[in-house]
């Protein structure tokens, strides 16, 4: 089956989920310009995901996706907390932060039986995973909703492990994608690669559509995916300058920078390998670093530095999450750019 007919919609284009630079604005854009339109869910609080998914479900009557994640909350570590934040004692002086004051927390929660509770009475069309998927009955919970469920894969052992517990569609995340890494069965980074080098070998490896995702920026990109045996493509840092989108003054300055082309994986905002341009952090402490604790515990200490740069204009401590191709990056609405990325499906089309 095509991913058009898998999903209910008119081009095989999913919009990225990007936690912390959109809402349901930007996935309505989308979904309405004939694509699928994503809204992020992992840090929302339950009285915001109610909100964003009655927004959703009330303005439009397209497909749209609804993203989480199914990690497993780790055991909080009082040493290793210990060490991170007198690894960042430097900063909370510069800034006057008392780093005793500051709270713990995991700021990102996975999908739980709580979660499916508040969400199945919108019966969303398709519903997406990063990090895995959650376990069997919460799974099979979803599905019997009349959901399509898609997961993230970033090797071929994960997309084959994702095809054998039934998923209708793997998203092949290559190394160049921006934002948190979907890897969960390994996490040695030496294992990922990129996107064109990725996506055939995953393409052969299971009987589900595949969905290419890391460094597509514009139609070429959608046609190169899709001469490589794609399904469809994902596309989420092109974006990030859309009107629709909630990307910061800060983040949406630096995107509009040579900076930009400079990206890294990095663990110092949420204690996992993410992509982000790299800024004063990042250069500083190393982009990996061992004593920031495990995902998602690192982002309270880092939380209170963000603010208070920001405050002053910087982005020198926030999460500056871009993908390794930002040349896409357009500040035109959501529809407009998602019509010219399909483009590139036409092209693909019509050479056929």
């Amino acid at each position: 089956m095509r991913l058009q007919e898998l999903l209910s919609i008119e081009w095989p284009l999913i919009q990225a989920p990007m936690a912390g630079v959109q809402g349901s604005a930007l996935a309505m854009a989308v979904s309405q310009a004939g694509a699928l339109g994503s809204l992020p869910c992992a840090m929302l609080t339950p009285d915001a995901l109610h909100a964003e998914l009655a927004a959703l479900s009330a303005s439009t009557a397209r497909a749209y996706n609804v993203n989480f994640f199914a990690h497993t909350p780790p055991q909080p570590d009082g040493a290793r907390e210990a060490a991170w934040r007198t690894q960042l004692s430097p900063y909370y002086r510069t800034f006057g932060i008392d780093p005793a004051g500051i709270a713990t927390g995991p700021g990102r929660m996975p999908f739980s039986a709580a979660i499916a509770d508040l969400v199945e009475p919108f019966r969303p069309p398709v519903v997406s995973f990063h990090f895995g998927l959650p376990d069997a009955a919460l799974l099979a919970r979803v599905k019997a909703w009349g959901a399509r469920v898609l997961s993230s894969a970033t090797t071929v052992e994960e997309a084959r492990w994702l095809a054998a517990r039934g998923v209708d569609g793997i998203i092949a995340q290559g190394l160049e994608a921006g934002g948190h890494r979907g890897h969960f069965l390994d996490h040695d980074l030496t294992v990922q690669s990129g996107t064109f080098a990725l996506l055939p070998q995953i393409v052969r490896a299971v009987q589900v559509p595949v969905i290419a995702a890391g460094g597509i920026a514009d139609a070429d990109g959608v046609a190169a995916a899709m001469a490589l045996g794609a399904a469809g493509v994902q596309v989420g840092t092109a974006y990030l300058l859309c009107p629709e989108a909630t990307t910061s003054p800060i983040h949406r300055a630096v995107l509009r920078t040579e900076s930009a082309r400079h990206t890294a994986l990095t663990n110092l905002f949420s204690g996992r390998p993410a992509r982000g341009i790299v800024n004063r952090l990042m250069r500083e402490l190393g982009p990996l670093n061992p004593e920031a604790p495990e995902f998602p515990l690192a982002t309270a200490a880092v939380a209170p530095l963000r603010a208070a740069a920001e405050a002053l204009g910087s982005g020198d401590f926030s999460p500056l999450w871009c993908g390794e191709n930002a040349s896409g990056c357009r500040e035109i609405p959501a529809a407009e750019l998602t019509r010219a990325l399909i483009q590139g499906f036409q092209r693909r089309e019509t050479a056929c």
